[in-house]
């Protein structure tokens, strides 16, 4: 008959040295097996090793990583295709978003700026391959990050990261708020308004377009609330007002040309032509006055403003094919008047990302 024996309700010091002799004992005869099949912590007991290695906590200022040293460091990232997990699918976009450095753009002018800017860089990804070592797009780009950029400079940089990759399709996108100075309409005052824009150079099936995406904020006096409030006007002496709000229209275009440069402000200026109520910057009570009649002058549906950005991308000859998406943020309504034109087959999709009207706010 097997006896279970008694342990003490509260186990002291020496009950405790009592059991661990006991146990000694019997690993002292029991194979390799038995013992790894006890618990962990007890196994851990019976080891003529440390319990747990006595690690250095001081961290090591004059420690150099020589050659030899980091060719022993394990990379994961670039592990064998057995180290993949889920499906072995080809990625079409991995990399990095939002590292962020100066930039030096140049103006129409020929003007100098330098600009903070957040860079997004990534590749595809081969089906076999396990991932990328993320840090080589950053020190891509940096070797290019002082000189004055273009989609020339671009282009550079993500030949350099393709290379040091090995993937076949590429992109590098790099976001922006560009200052240029505004008159205002009447009073003889200027400021400085900024625009978000972003340049994108994509590579896809050896196949390389530049894209520029520009942000227009801009004033929108709805013309149906116009014809209404001078109808109460004329009709009853009733004063009115037309309801107007700040809109947005993210334009998009493909870069059509290699020697004619398009400039940030050609688009900008482009854009003024299609829709003239920009937001003002430096505004006295003689530009106030100016704004309500050229609003007055300009009413406009979201319709109309998509197609009237659309008549003067198509009049520019550096311009291939486009994307407009207009946002009016109703002051009348709790919602808001989207539309969305495209030309080409670029920017041409079925769906649409279901929270890309939410980011055509403008902050002021």
């Amino acid at each position: 008959m097997n006896v279970v024996p008694t342990m003490p309700e509260k186990a002291d010091r020496a009950a405790a040295e009592a059991a661990l002799a006991t146990l000694k004992t019997w690993a002292a005869t029991a194979s390799s097996a038995e013992i790894a099949a006890l618990d962990a912590g007890v196994a851990r007991l019976l080891s003529d090793a440390e319990p747990y290695p006595a690690f250095s906590r001081i961290y090591p200022d004059d420690f150099a990583a020589g050659g030899n040293y980091t060719s022993t460091l394990p990379d994961l990232q670039n592990g064998p295709a057995s180290l993949i997990r889920g499906s072995r699918q080809q990625i079409q976009h991995v990399g990095i978003s939002n590292f962020r450095l100066p930039i030096r753009f140049q103006t129409r002018d020929g003007d100098a700026l330098t600009l903070e800017t957040s860079v997004t860089g990534s590749v595809s990804l081969e089906a076999d391959k396990k991932g990328i070592n993320m840090s080589r797009i950053m020190r891509s780009f940096y070797k290019h990050a002082e000189a004055t950029f273009s989609f020339e400079v671009i282009e550079a940089a993500l030949d350099d990261y393709k290379a040091d990759l090995e993937s076949l399709d590429a992109r590098i996108q790099m976001r922006f708020s560009f200052p240029m100075k505004i008159n205002s309409l009447r009073s003889g005052l200027s400021g400085y308004q900024y625009y978000d824009i972003a340049l994108e150079l994509i590579e896809t099936a050896g196949q390389r377009q530049k894209i520029i995406h520009l942000d227009y904020v801009y004033s929108s006096t709805c013309p149906c609330s116009l014809e209404l409030s001078e109808h109460a006007r004329s009709t009853r002496g009733q004063l009115a007002t037309p309801h107007s709000q700040r809109s947005v229209a993210r334009v998009s275009v493909v870069v059509n040309c290699d020697e004619d440069c398009l400039w940030f402000e050609d688009l900008i200026e482009a854009c003024r032509r299609a829709v003239p109520t920009e937001t003002q910057v430096m505004v006295k009570r003689e530009d106030e006055q100016a704004f309500a009649e050229l609003n007055a002058a300009n009413p406009i549906f979201v319709e109309d403003a998509a197609r009237l950005f659309c008549e003067q991308l198509l009049a520019e000859a550096r311009v291939g094919d486009f994307r407009i998406v207009a946002s009016h943020q109703e002051s009348l309504h709790s919602h808001d008047a989207i539309s969305i034109l495209t030309e080409g087959p670029t920017f041409a999709a079925r769906s649409i990302d279901p929270k890309l009207f939410n980011t055509l706010f403008h902050v002021g």
